[in-house]
Formats: structure tokens, C-alpha cells, sequence
């Protein structure tokens, strides 16, 4: 535990856990010791997973797209579609937290054109001052069947 603030540590592991982190004393150790806001982090991808990728493998997610629809009917395994879809979902929210909290700019535009940046702010909306930065990284930890993503990519 950390001997500066064991209140606020204690504090924030139990937001963590109660918002249902799988490890909540890492986050609430890294965010107190190392300035982090890691809840802010927690908070913006905890969804993710839920909403954007593992919805595709829900009834009627597939029957809601035309192009999916025509290959079910003509026989494809719908296992193998939620999973592409799923895949392709992935892909995409990494790419676009990449693009979003990693890079902070485009890369390919002149040196004096403007960049961005996700910033926390409090409950009421006001910056906190502290970037949300490198959301890609803890994307797979997100995966709520613990698997960290590998069910992604795995043959069946």
C-alpha cells in the first residue's frame, strides 16, 4: 500500500471494484503512485468490449446487415461471421484509440498543424489537467472473459 495517501488508495480500489475491475488494487496503485488517472482510463474503455466487439456475436446482430445476412442464408457458419465481424471490430477501436491517445497527431501533416488529446475532467466537467493517454494498451485487459482477446484469433 502506499504510505502517502492510504485513504485515497483505498478509496479508489474500492471505486475499481465496484465498478467491476478484475484487478482493482493494480489500478488504484498505479493512479495514486504514478499520477496516471487510471479510473478515467478504466471508465472510457470498460465498454468497449461489451458494446463494440462482443455485441456481434449476439442474436440478430448478423441479421441486421445486409451482406451478412445473404451469406447466412446461403449457408455460412455464423460462428465464423460473429467472429470476423468481432475481429474487425477490434481492429478498428484499436486503431481509432491509437490514432486518438498514442499518437496526438497525424504524422503525415506539417509541423505546425494542430494536434489533440483526451483529457479527464471531474465529475462536474472541469479538466483535471491530466491527460488519458495510450488506451490501445489496455484494450485486451478489458476482454471480459479474461482471455485478454485470444479468443479472437483462435480456429475452431
Amino acid at each position: 500500500m502506499n504510505d502517502e495517501d492510504p485513504a485515497a488508495l483505498l478509496a479508489l480500489r474500492d471505486s475499481f471494484a465496484a465498478l467491476g475491475a478484475a484487478d482493482p488494487d493494480s489500478w488504484a496503485l498505479s493512479e495514486i503512485s504514478e499520477g496516471i488517472p487510471q479510473l478515467a482510463r478504466f471508465l472510457a474503455l470498460r465498454r468497449v468490449w461489451p458494446e463494440l466487439i462482443d455485441s456481434w456475436a449476439a442474436p440478430g446482430a448478423l441479421e441486421n446487415i445486409p451482406a451478412a445476412a445473404r451469406l447466412l442464408a446461403h449457408g455460412a457458419d455464423r460462428h465464423d461471421l460473429a467472429q470476423l465481424a468481432r475481429v474487425a471490430a477490434y481492429e478498428a477501436v484499436f486503431g481509432l484509440l491509437y490514432n486518438l491517445t498514442a499518437a496526438g497527431r497525424d504524422s503525415e501533416a506539417p509541423d505546425v498543424s494542430p494536434g489533440w488529446r483526451l483529457m479527464e475532467t471531474t465529475a462536474s466537467g472541469e479538466l483535471t489537467g491530466r491527460a488519458v493517454r495510450h488506451l490501445h494498451e489496455d484494450l485486451l485487459t478489458m476482454d471480459p472473459s479474461g482471455r485478454d482477446g485470444r479468443d479472437l484469433w483462435d480456429r475452431q
